[in-house]
């Protein structure tokens, strides 16, 4: 069963020709019609499906439409051209940090992001110290969030999306049908990130597509079945991921990444 279709699907932004140096002179050259916009094609044309089940790593350099792509099979962007069939109310992106509030501690944090992901408060209670744990922040909880690491920000972020691995499926912890990993596996020590790829791999089996975007080829090859490489918003190969890691690794030795 196909969870992700894309069509020919095409993302144009408008920017800029020459930026402003300040908002004054930004009026200025808007008032006077100075102001002068191109279009910038950030995907072109992608098209691919995902089957339940699968786990599909996205590589490509900064730049290559990776981000834009990733918001657009989460819902927060509409293409220019194309077609998404995707259950957005099931997709989870998981980031570095995102729906963390910097200034609240990390209980707080579990609480909030939590529910931004759809978890219900009791879920939340019930299963807040297997988070801790697996977070490997027992004692830094009460802490707030902006003094934490990267590596400890990223722990806690992966911990949340994640508890319902642990956890019989119910209206209290929605199992996603999509999770998208945006360089979480590539932060952490070694033996966070193989309690990282032990948690994905009982995702994969539960039937739920997940998509890892990375810079590193390493993570893609050990961690997934299937991989895309984008490149300047095009879809230069999708297939094995030891083949299609090694066309990218090949494109930034030519220098065309």
């Amino acid at each position: 069963m196909e969870t992700i279709t894309l069509r020919n699907v095409t993302m144009q932004f408008r920017r800029a020709t020459q930026e402003s140096g300040s908002l004054k002179e930004w009026l200025v050259q808007t008032l006077q019609g100075r102001k002068r916009y191109e279009l910038f094609t950030a995907l072109d044309q992608v098209s691919f499906s995902a089957q339940r089940g699968e786990v599909i790593g996205i590589i490509g350099a900064n730049g290559a439409g990776k981000s834009t792509l990733l918001k657009i099979i989460a819902g927060a962007l509409r293409p220019t051209a194309g077609t998404v069939c995707v259950n957005f109310a099931k997709v989870q992106l998981l980031t570095l940090g995102t729906g963390f509030d910097m200034e609240l501690t990390g209980r707080e944090n579990v609480y909030l992001n939590g529910a931004l992901i759809g978890y219900s408060r009791a879920f939340l209670d019930a299963n807040y110290e297997s988070i801790v744990r697996f977070a490997e922040l027992e004692g830094f909880m009460d802490e707030k969030v902006r003094s934490y690491s990267s590596g400890m920000v990223s722990r806690l972020a992966f911990a949340i999306a994640t508890a319902a691995a642990d956890a019989a499926p119910s209206p209290a912890a929605p199992a996603p049908e999509v999770l998208i990993l945006d360089e979480v596996l590539s932060v952490g020590d070694l033996f966070f990130r193989k309690k990282s790829e032990a948690r994905i791999m009982a995702m994969m089996h539960s039937g739920c597509t997940v998509l890892i975007v990375s810079h590193s080829p390493g993570v893609i090859q050990n961690n997934c079945s299937r991989a895309l490489f984008l490149d300047h918003g095009s879809l230069m190969a999708d297939g094995d991921p030891k083949t299609v890691c090694a066309a990218y690794e090949a494109s930034r030795k030519e220098g065309r990444v």
